[in-house]
């Protein structure tokens, strides 16, 4: 929206995090607190101001963002005097929206009908009912108009009876709010200048306080201890179930989900407890994901069986394909149409073709595998000289007996035959059996070992 600066107090400390890290650079869902006010406030400001305060190089670094607009507040005097910094740089005739880099998960549409509110009463203020209002600033009416804040440890008794309280969001004409801090006082408990105050000056100037209350508590919840952070993951894992379930995802149980990225899925699609999504993953139709799964950054296509305790990152599965239980598919692995990977099995830097498979036991890292392979248990591609990595490839149709290590670099011919328990040093041409073994003997003056 033009003519809208927002303004993000980011200052805290965050003493009761007991962290070395600012308390906006704690993460809910694998991202900063700040990022989420972030996104927000870019969608819908022409300018955003972030006010910064303890570890500021800290949260600058992490978020290298040449539209961003740094302004620091060297003592934490209070929120009027963090907003006091900014608006030497704001004009009057636009409109202040003020953001808390602590308060995550705030939604657009509210802050675009706190905006819309603001452009004709010149203060608006957003609001939330809470069963315990323990701790929060009481909002005071009278005959339903907003008249103040009060602080809890500035309320009496009657008014810490008040169920409505404020979330600190509000949105100002710049002009009016430039007036108002200008008066400010640290008369107060804490001896700070509070911008709730403001609300009470407008009211005594006759001016009417627009008024937005939040739908939800979790909307507007701030995080000050590792306590109410988890509270807030749960409340932000358990409204992504609530959306996922709505567009049609079986969740066996959304208690027990954790989409921490962005999932897009296909038609009937199920995920059973203890799923953890993170990056970016893409779900076709009619695939499965068992319990205790990790799937990170992967495009896992149709009919797809991700069996119990499986890891699957930065890959793609194709459809049909079965890869578990036990498996770890990793980094640059592409899992073909049909092909199954079963207990115990790692996948690294690897293809594998359709209809291919190795069902237990064995590591295949930088290799190329061909269709309708079949790899046996216990199966290694020896890809590390102990400086470089070096390829395998498996032709179509190969079949490589249980125990075998293959020493890259080395290839495997079309429809050819490894004995169990080799090693292979060389190639393998086409359709034939290859093996190193010993010869069998028995030493028959050799005896057992016996304990010293």
């Amino acid at each position: 929206m033009n003519n809208v600066n927002a303004i993000i107090l980011a200052a805290g400390k965050g003493t009761r995090m007991n962290s070395a890290k600012p308390k906006v650079l704690q993460t809910l869902s694998n991202k900063a607190l700040l990022e989420y006010v972030l996104m927000q406030a870019q969608a819908i400001c022409s300018q955003v101001y972030v006010v910064y305060g303890f570890g500021g190089e800290q949260v600058r670094q992490a978020f290298d963002d040449d539209s961003l607009n740094w302004v620091e507040q060297t003592k934490q005097l209070g929120t009027g005097h963090a907003v006091q910094q900014v608006m030497s740089h704001i004009n009057n005739g636009s409109i202040s929206l003020v953001l808390y880099g602590d308060v995550p998960l705030i939604q657009q549409p509210t802050l675009v009908n706190l905006i819309t509110k603001v452009q004709k009463s010149g203060v608006a203020l957003l609001s939330v009912m809470l069963d315990n209002p323990t701790g929060y600033g009481r909002i005071i009416r009278h005959d339903n108009k907003i008249q103040a804040i009060v602080e809890q440890k500035d309320a009496n008794a009657e008014q810490l009876k008040i169920c409505e309280v404020n979330t600190g969001i509000m949105a100002f004409d710049s002009g009016l709010l430039k007036t108002y801090l200008s008066y400010l006082e640290s008369n107060n408990a804490q001896g700070e200048l509070y911008l709730t105050d403001i609300i009470e000056m407008a009211a005594n100037d006759g001016k009417t306080i627009a008024s937005v209350v939040a739908k939800n508590e979790f909307e507007v919840a701030g995080v000050n201890d590792k306590v109410q952070l988890a509270k807030l993951e749960r409340a932000f894992q358990q409204n992504q179930a609530h959306k996922f379930m709505q567009q049609g995802l079986t969740l066996k149980d959304p208690a027990r989900f954790d989409c921490r990225g962005a999932l897009s899925f296909g038609r009937d699609c199920e995920v059973d407890i203890n799923v953890l999504i993170e990056g970016k993953v893409v779900l076709g139709n009619d695939t499965s994901i068992a319990p205790n799964c990790i799937i990170k950054n992967a495009n896992i296509g149709s009919n797809v069986s991700i069996l119990p305790n499986s890891i699957i990152e930065n890959a793609i599965i194709g459809d049909g394909a079965s890869i578990g239980p036990f498996a770890r598919i990793r980094s640059e692995t592409n899992i073909s149409e049909n092909a199954k990977i079963g207990n115990f099995v790692e996948v690294k830097k690897s293809t594998f073709g359709k209809g291919s498979k190795a069902l237990h036991l064995s590591y295949v890292g930088d290799a190329t595998i061909g269709k309708n392979v079949n790899i046996g248990a216990g199966v290694i591609t020896c890809n590390y000289d102990g400086v470089n990595k070096h390829q395998t490839t498996i032709k179509d149709g190969a079949f490589v007996g249980s125990d075998t290590q293959l020493i890259a670099p080395v290839t495997i011919g079309k429809n050819a035959t490894i004995g169990a328990g080799s090693t292979i040093t060389k190639d393998v041409i086409d359709s034939q059996l290859s093996l190193s073994r010993a010869k069998q003997s028995v030493l028959k003056n050799w005896k057992k070992p016996t304990k010293k």
